[in-house]
This record gives C-alpha cells, sequence and structure tokens, in this order.
C-alpha cells in the first residue's frame, strides 16, 4: 500500500550549510495496519509525511502509495490519501455539513452519491448535532471530527494522522484514537505521527522509531522490545536514541 525507499530531504542554509532532514528512511504500511512513527520534534517524521502527502518533493529515493509514484503521479496519490493534523483549518462561516461537502466537491463527488456518503459519516462520527454549528463556535473536538469527516469523504485507502493529538484535551485525543482504530479495522492504511508513547502502544501494529532524519528500528513493539533487550517501549526509544547519538558524537542537550 505504502512503499518507501531510501527517502532523503535536504535544505539549503546560509549559514549552516546543507541541512539533512531526512538521511535516507525506508518502510511499508499495509491495509488493515496502524503503522506508527514515533519521534522527538525535530526527528522527520512531518518531512515523510508531507513527501508522502505531495507537499514536498524529496531530495532523492522514492514513495509509493497504492501503486502511484508521489514525485510522477502526484494528483493520483492526492485521491488516495485523507490528511489531519492540529493545524488543519476549519472554516468560521461555514458549517460542518458545508466542510465536508466542498471537501467531497473537490474530489469529485455529487448530488445523491456524495450526500449518501456524508449521511454515513455524520452518523458514525456522531457529527448530526454539529451538522449546522458554524467553525467559529465549535470547540476543539468538534473541529478534529470535521477535519476526519473532511479527509475520509471520498473513502481513500490511505490515511495520515501527523501528530493529530497534540493540543487535544484527554477525552478528545481519547476519541480521536478510537475513530483511528475504527478506520484500520475496516481495512485502511493508517500512518500515525506521535511523539506520545502511550499512544503508539495503544493503537499501533507496527513502529518505525525515528531521530535526526533516520529510522533507528523498525517493527512491531514485541520484536523490538526483544531484539535491543529493552523491557518496554521506554526503555528502548531512549536506549536508541542515546546510542544514535553517542554513535555519531552527539552530545544531547541538557
Amino acid at each position: 500500500m505504502i512503499h518507501v525507499r531510501h527517502l532523503t530531504k535536504h535544505y539549503a542554509d546560509l549559514k549552516r550549510g546543507k541541512i539533512v532532514a531526512l538521511g535516507g528512511v525506508s518502510f511499508d504500511a499495509m491495509p488493515g495496519q496502524v503503522y506508527g512513527l514515533l519521534g522527538p520534534n525535530g526527528a522527520g517524521k512531518t518531512t515523510v509525511l508531507r513527501i508522502l502527502s505531495t507537499i514536498l518533493r524529496p531530495s532523492g529515493g522514492t514513495a509509493s502509495i497504492n501503486g502511484y509514484e508521489v514525485l510522477t503521479q502526484a494528483s493520483h496519490v492526492r485521491h488516495q490519501i485523507g490528511f489531519v493534523s492540529t493545524n488543519t483549518a476549519v472554516y468560521d462561516r461555514m458549517t460542518a455539513w458545508e466542510m465536508v461537502e466542498y471537501f467531497g466537491r473537490l474530489y469529485g463527488l455529487e448530488g445523491e452519491t456524495l450526500r449518501a456518503r456524508m449521511e454515513e459519516i455524520f452518523d458514525r462520527l456522531q457529527m448530526n448535532e454539529i451538522r449546522d454549528m458554524l467553525g467559529a463556535k465549535m470547540s476543539t473536538g468538534m473541529k478534529q471530527k470535521v477535519s476526519i469527516a473532511r479527509a475520509i469523504v471520498h473513502d481513500p485507502p490511505v490515511l495520515i494522522f501527523d501528530e493529530a493529538t497534540s493540543g487535544l484535551d484527554v477525552l478528545v485525543a481519547r476519541a480521536l484514537l478510537k475513530s483511528i482504530a475504527e478506520l484500520r479495522d475496516q481495512g485502511k492504511c493508517v500512518i500515525f505521527s506521535t511523539h506520545i508513547m502511550r499512544e503508539v502502544e495503544k493503537l499501533c501494529d507496527r513502529i518505525a522509531i525515528m531521530h535526526r532524519g533516520h529510522v533507528l528500528a523498525e517493527g512491531t513493539l514485541g520484536e523490538l522490545c526483544e531484539t535491543h533487550a529493552q523491557p518496554d517501549l521506554e526503555e528502548l526509544f531512549f536506549h536508541l536514541i542515546q546510542d544514535h547519538d553517542y554513535r555519531h558524537a552527539i552530545v544531547p542537550a541538557g
């Protein structure tokens, strides 16, 4: 479903020279699976997801989604994905229904087909009570529901969640994680980026631990803990990061 091979991204900086945001990332994510990208801020998670979403062009490597190449078939890729983050805008002067309908039309849905799809989504996400509410009057949780609804209105096979629980209260975050699990159970391929270990333990089928633009380890939680002889995800996470920084002569901030 998603195949990433040796993905790199470099930026030019007049003072520091070439900055490496991604240094050769590879992984595969499959249908019916939540694939977690776990790492601290600056690890490169968002860069990977922006490349997969065709927002950024990679400096090297390849990535494909459902058979379409991100670089050469960007328009096809956009129809295969839905993207949700905490920065997804909700328009103040549009109702929940109007916003989801607008995005449905952008994806080519019309008439009764679009209406039936929206009725299904509003029922599933329990959004009927905010159907006619303006974005300006919505709570954070309501806005996040609208963001999910417009991301799935065209029924894409791949959903991308970029730090989607950041800044949410506990109840809203819990509801979002439940929605993601339901999407996985429907056979969707879900990429879930976070720096919160508990979310990974609760939700993700496979994990890529990222740091400074590199994947340090990849696999199921059980496989990773066994391979690296660590008792839990937290110990595994810090062991891998400290080992990477030591081997590359990087002194951790502190």
